[in-house]
């Protein structure tokens, strides 16, 4: 990772350098454990669907945490909000390394899960509210770099460890990096902004919970439930459509007269919401590649996973190396020139990618998966930077949120469809008389073709993409910390 840009003094430098490091180790967390599920079936004498939900419980979590952290971001200083999140990451690391059973390590990654859900939009917010809108796009380079590296990362460590050692050297490994970050923190944080005085709707923590965990725990299902039929998917599908209409409803209520949980005039900004639509479909692209091409090498090309984290590790490192350099290019010439190559080369190479067969060459397909990250490095950072910069200040915090919020929920519901939709036509083929493997082909074909004809949307939607900063400059702090909620008409 680089330095943030020298237009900033150094005690915000030295603040946004402690949250990406921060922020680096807890999304380096997230992936780290996937390898690792068979070993703990064993270890753990649990079946599959069981330690699934080591990997359900802490999607639910983010999902259901994320959209608090509006609130927080503006009630609790910046130093007492990162405190509360490594600290909650710390102590979960500790106990999961430690955990003499199934319930008490869930329960742990639970815990890691609630301070994983406050380090990115902790970081986000603070960079918009202290770089200059002329310097956020190389910050917002490195927070690419957090976003793509740390991920790629996870597997091919975890791997490695699991090559010679237990599986609660997966935490081990982590857990003094972590408190390495808090210590550090604790001694150079600042505060950035002042805390305002707000009451929280007590209402609005239920509903979102069972809104947004509900709707995740069903797409986390859709794939093994059976279909609609099965109540262990429509009944929380239900509850979670029911319980997000009425947080919807308790949010725009809430901004007429009140103190909204999650502040939806965000989406009212054309540019922000422009965002959003565009992060939706990357994400359901990045775990295209993220789900179905391991699912592909292990089961169809009979890859180990160290070798498939090895093989998909040049890609998350291309999106890194890219990232600073793609950030800067944002500052001079705006979001459109990087976005528009970014979703064609996208949907290309997913397009692209349901054409491969068992006897596709390796090299192909690092090749392809390194395009597929160009695509995806040229995509994140003029996104984020400029829906993030068409917000007023005072809203920084909720659209941190609600950005951080719809990833969780368009990956839940990438994984989802893109999943049954291979299991399905590989399904149809088999019991049309097709062998196995051209069966398992052919719905990998099926659901790689629709996640390039999704990816395809963005095109047209990238051609809108432009930077709007709001009219006050972004580095007055007073604009990010004043006690009146914005205006309707902000």
């Amino acid at each position: 990772m680089t330095a943030p840009p020298e237009i900033l003094p150094a005690r915000d430098r030295a603040v946004i350098v402690i949250l990406l490091l921060s922020t680096f180790v807890v999304i380096l967390n997230e992936t780290i454990m996937n390898v690792a599920l068979p070993r703990l079936m064993t270890d753990l004498r649990v079946t599959a669907g069981t330690v699934q939900w080591l990997s359900t419980a802490f999607l639910l979590t983010m999902a259901v945490v994320i959209p608090v952290t509006g609130f927080l971001l503006q009630r609790l200083a910046t130093r007492t909000v990162f405190l509360l999140a490594m600290g909650l990451f710390s102590v979960g690391t500790l106990l999961a390394a430690l955990s003499p059973g199934f319930v008490p390590l869930l329960l742990a990654r639970i815990v890691q899960a609630t301070g994983t859900a406050i380090m990115l939009p902790l970081l986000m917010t603070t960079v918009m509210t202290v770089v200059p809108e002329r310097g956020r796009g190389a910050v917002m380079g490195n927070i690419s770099i957090v976003i793509s590296v740390a991920p790629a990362l996870g597997p091919t460590i975890s791997g490695l460890i699991l090559q010679g050692f237990s599986w609660r050297f997966l935490f081990a490994f982590v857990l003094p990096v972590a408190l390495g970050a808090l210590a550090y923190g604790a001694r150079v944080l600042t505060n950035v902004g002042t805390p305002r005085r707000l009451s929280l709707d007590l209402l609005s923590v239920p509903l979102s919970a069972l809104g947004f965990g509900g709707l995740v725990y069903a797409l986390s299902r859709l794939g093994s439930a059976g279909g609609l039929g099965n109540p262990e998917l429509s009944v929380p599908l239900a509850v979670g459509t029911l319980a997000l209409a009425a947080f919807l409803w308790r949010q725009v209520a809430l901004t007429r007269g009140g103190e909204p949980l999650l502040d939806l005039r965000a989406l009212g900004r054309p540019m922000f919401a422009l965002g959003v639509a565009l992060m939706v479909i990357a994400m359901i692209a990045l775990f295209g590649g993220a789900i179905l091409l391991p699912l592909y090498l292990q089961n169809l090309r009979g890859l180990s996973t160290l070798h498939t984290g090895l093989l998909l590790l040049p890609g998350g490192l291309v999106m890194g190396l890219l990232a600073p350099m793609i950030g800067r290019l944002y500052d001079r010439i705006g979001p459109r020139p990087l976005t528009l190559p970014g979703t064609i080369l996208m949907a290309g190479v997913l397009l692209g990618l349901g054409r491969i067969d068992t006897g596709t060459p390796i090299w192909a397909l690092l090749g392809l998966h390194m395009l597929l990250s160009v695509g995806l490095a040229l995509l994140f950072t003029p996104v984020f930077t400029s829906a993030l910069g068409a917000l007023p200040p005072a809203l920084y915090s909720h659209g941190s949120a609600i950005l951080g919020t719809m990833q969780q929920v368009a990956g839940a519901a990438g994984v989802a469809l893109l999943v049954a939709l291979m299991a399905g036509r590989a399904a149809t083929l088999g019991a049309a008389g097709v062998g196995a493997v051209a069966a398992q082909i052919g719905g990998l074909h099926s659901a790689f073709t629709v996640a390039g004809m999704i990816a395809a949307l963005a095109v047209p939607l990238a051609l809108f993409l432009q930077r709007t900063p709001h009219a006050a400059p972004s580095h007055d702090r007073s604009l990010a910390s004043e006690g009146a909620a914005p205006q309707p008409g902000d």
